[in-house]
């Protein structure tokens, strides 16, 4: 009995040993934090704030100056922690990198993670993507904290996937000049709540001159005027139904004005171009558009 006893004690002892070395060994490693940017919610919220806008193509970003700003305001409150990287999150038609997000992914401390645009110029799977991100990292213990910068419902399961393993997550925010920006189930779940002002975008948002808006349009090639051509069809096509299709097949390779006009309208927003005195790039829309169409029928 007495050597059962022993032997217990020695077990427990040699436990609390190992658990003391591991804590010791914890404690030895830095806490490590990252910065999660929903690029959409940035450029909507500080355009708004700044140059009174949501328009991209209506003011200019510094991004590598804001990133660096976020990174210091991260430093001074993790003042204990270490930066992993910082990610960039935003859409691309067809995934691929602009030009601007291509300055940006080559930053040093910077992922840029592609969601999708859709006919709309909207992100879509940006925020699956952020949940993929931080809840791998906390699972793997690669951050204790996350810096969110964003302000979608979406994202509210992805804060509750980095809080399961142990992460916490700090939404920041950026002003509204009017109302609120965030929904109020995402300020609800998150561990702290900070609001970047007015002060802290001014440096880095500039908003455009008319002239300098058109010189940074860049002429869009015949097939990317075309895709847009198929995807403005899909859509009509969702909301006019079949039977609107059958009335207007007859016609090809003629559109009804109204319907012309506004293929035109909605694919210079698509594009951030104007078709205007183009003639071959509003054959090549056309095109797409009723090839679309044609092989729907």
């Amino acid at each position: 009995m007495n050597d059962d006893l022993a032997a217990l004690s020695a077990r427990i002892d040699r436990t609390n040993e190992l658990l003391q070395r591991m804590l010791a060994e914890v404690a030895k490693t830095p806490s490590t934090h990252a910065i999660f940017v929903d690029a959409g919610y940035l450029y909507a919220a500080a355009g708004r704030l700044v140059a009174g806008t949501e328009d991209r193509r209506a003011f200019d970003l510094d991004a590598e100056g804001l990133i660096e700003a976020l990174i210091d305001r991260a430093r001074t409150i993790f003042a204990d922690s270490r930066l992993l990287r910082v990610y960039w999150y935003d859409g691309a038609r067809r995934r691929i990198h602009t030009a601007e997000q291509q300055s940006i992914a080559e930053l040093p401390d910077v992922k840029v993670r592609l969601g999708n645009l859709n006919a709309n110029n909207q992100q879509k799977g940006v925020d699956s993507l952020i949940r993929t991100d931080l809840e791998s990292l906390a699972r793997h213990r690669a951050i204790s904290d996350a810096a969110l910068l964003g302000g979608d419902e979406d994202l509210v399961s992805a804060v509750e996937a980095a809080q399961g393993y142990g992460a916490r997550v700090h939404l920041w925010g950026i002003e509204a000049p009017e109302g609120r920006n965030q929904a109020e189930p995402l300020l609800w779940e998150v561990d702290s709540q900070r609001t970047l002002d007015l002060d802290f975008f001014k440096p880095y948002v500039s908003r455009r001159t008319a002239a300098a808006y058109e010189a940074t349009a860049a002429r869009p090639g015949r097939e990317d005027v075309r895709f847009v051509g198929a995807q403005i069809a899909a859509k009509w096509l969702a909301a006019r139904g079949r039977d609107s299709l059958a009335e207007l097949l007859p016609g090809h390779p003629y559109l009804p004005g109204s319907v012309d006009q506004d293929l035109l309208v909605e694919a210079e927003g698509l594009l951030q171009y104007s078709l205007r005195g183009q003639a071959d790039l509003r054959r090549a829309l056309r095109d797409g558009f009723w090839e679309h169409l044609q092989g729907q029928y």
